[in-house]
């Protein structure tokens, strides 16, 4: 058991690669806040682990709100008794267009989810990792931020934050034995695909998108926890400021 012992919580967690993530950590032993702005998909996944004889409980949360992310915080230190890992995967993708329609709503949308949210998990989650002495952040970025493509101007420039923003925060919190890593996932066949295209998602489209991927498939949710799981355990634990592509070779 990997991370036995350890508490985390996994922001959009009820579905997608959250959903994953989240199954990952508990089968390797770990006790996982499942936090969601869908409550039902949050619900959904803490059942599915618990009835398969792991812990999990569900919150709803919105990651670009302080008082729900303290409130998230405190409901998992209050259900198992502290937080050792947060891996920061609630994101909000942006319809592929030119950057001149996206809508200043829109804007302040994706960088409240995606980008402030990284600064409040830190406020509320810190204070408890020093508490144990230590800690994880994972933070899920995208190869839009290190790889932009046109039509996306917006959330690759959010994910180009999420990468900085990583490497920031580990130089800084090495010292107290709080590694803060990435993972930059090339898309999957999630929701958010389809935004990616443009709102509309076919056939033609994916298969040329599929294209650009050496290995020659999108990611899944297995692909991505596999990743964090090594990222979370001990085995990482001289592993620090690093973001990883997981991406079947669409970034070299």
């Amino acid at each position: 058991m990997r991370l036995a012992s350890k508490i985390a919580i996994v922001t959009g967690g009820g579905s997608g690669f959250g959903e994953g993530i989240a199954k990952r950590f508990a089968a390797e032993g770990a006790a996982v806040t499942i936090a969601d702005l869908n409550l039902a998909g949050a619900e959904r996944v803490a059942s599915e682990i618990n009835q398969a004889g792991g812990k999990a409980l569900a919150v709803t949360v919105d990651v670009s709100n302080n008082a729900a992310m303290q409130a998230m915080v405190a409901a998992c230190v209050g259900k198992f008794g502290g937080l050792d890992i947060v891996v920061n995967n609630a994101g909000m993708p942006q319809r592929n267009a030119s950057m001149l329609d996206t809508d200043e709503a829109t804007f302040d949308r994706i960088f409240a989810v995606n980008v402030k949210s990284i600064y409040l998990s830190a406020q509320h989650a810190i204070p408890e990792m020093r508490k144990r002495g230590g800690g994880c952040f994972i933070n899920i970025a995208s190869t839009g931020g290190v790889r932009p493509r046109p039509g996306l101007a917006w959330y690759n420039g959010s994910k180009g934050a999420v990468i900085t923003l990583t490497r920031a925060m580990a130089v800084e919190l090495a010292p107290e034995q709080i590694r803060v890593n990435a993972l930059n996932p090339v898309a999957g066949l999630t929701p958010m695909l389809k935004e990616f295209m443009g709102g509309q998602e076919t056939d033609e489209m994916r298969a040329k998108f599929v294209a650009t991927i050496p290995i020659g498939r999108f990611s899944t949710p297995q692909d991505i926890a596999n990743a964090a799981l090594y990222l979370a355990s001990d085995e990482a634990n001289f592993i620090t400021g690093v973001c990883m592509e997981v991406d079947g070779g669409r970034c070299i």
